[in-house]
């Protein structure tokens, strides 16, 4: 049985012993934790890891080398990866105890253009989406993420919005399309691309099209979360029920059966939130693409 008390206050201490060692550090300008152990909503359980943002003068320093993480205990492993919008550097490390830890690192200079209105509208939404949910300041040398706090509401007011004609259409055509691509990349052979076009290229487009079709059904600011986090929960039963034969195991004739399931679940939600809408469902192209599966599958 897990020991939650243990799991939590060990991570606990991992905090402290980032802290003891980042205070006295003058290139590091600030620290946050954001995520699960920072919100009210849906808290970190026992499974949770830990997502912490440092905001250094030197990010080369943390993305090139690796020592520091033993400041914090013991680490089994520690690689690189990119951020969810890929502009900045995220360190992962496991600790002993199966503590994983995402140290994303910013530089100073992409706070103050934060601040100061200077970065993309993606780009500001991806900041507010993972700061706005809850932080939880560490350091704060400069009261940078005291004014990060104050601005993140008025940038996420705005957001969500219905898609456009244009990002709906495109959406709904990318799914078509690579259903096409991927039936001919099964047809030539090609078992693990088709898979890999399944259960990756094509269930991102109906995530996609899972989040409109919940907005639609109930209010553009209803909460759909990101990547699919809590899908189980703000999803609908016939979606989920639906969803379980949408991804495939590497077997020819189950593949052949996730493509037509998956097109035809996409089909119904795309239907009913362009009914919604008020937008047009390019049915000639889906008949046709759905004639031309029937007969080589």
């Amino acid at each position: 049985m897990v020991d939650k008390i243990s799991i939590f206050r060990s991570y606990d201490l991992l905090i402290e012993e980032f802290v003891k060692w980042a205070e006295p550090r003058p290139d590091i300008r600030a620290a946050m934790i954001i995520g699960s152990r920072a919100r009210q909503d849906r808290p970190a359980d026992e499974w949770a890891d830990l997502d912490m943002v440092i905001v250094t003068t030197n990010p080369g320093q943390y993305v090139s080398t690796a020592d520091w993480v033993k400041n914090m205990g013991n680490p089994l492993l520690t690689f690189m990866e990119s951020t969810v919008g890929g502009d900045e550097n995220e360190r992962r490390v496991l600790y002993e105890g199966m503590l994983d830890v995402d140290f994303a690192i910013f530089p100073v200079e992409k706070m103050k253009q934060f601040q100061q209105g200077r970065l993309s509208p993606q780009m500001e939404m991806q900041i507010a989406n993972a700061v706005g949910r809850g932080m939880r300041i560490l350091l704060d040398k400069d009261g940078t993420l005291a004014e990060l706090r104050r601005v993140i509401p008025s940038i996420g007011k705005s957001h969500p919005k219905p898609p456009t004609p244009s990002e709906f259409l495109g959406v709904i055509s990318d799914f078509l399309y690579h259903t096409v691509w991927t039936a001919k990349h099964l047809l030539r052979g090609e078992l693990w691309w088709a898979d890999t076009g399944i259960n990756c290229r094509l269930s991102n487009l109906m995530l996609r099209m899972m989040e409109w079709h919940a907005q639609a059904l109930h209010e553009w600011k209803y909460d759909t979360w990101f990547r699919g986090r809590f899908l189980e929960h703000w999803t609908d039963q016939l979606t989920l029920t639906e969803l379980r034969a949408t991804f495939t195991h590497y077997d020819e004739e189950d593949t052949k059966r996730s493509l037509i399931e998956s097109l035809s679940m996409f089909r119904r939600i795309a239907t009913e939130t362009s009914r919604k809408l008020g937008y047009e469902y390019p049915e000639q192209a889906d008949r046709t693409i759905t004639e031309w599966l029937q007969g080589f599958l």
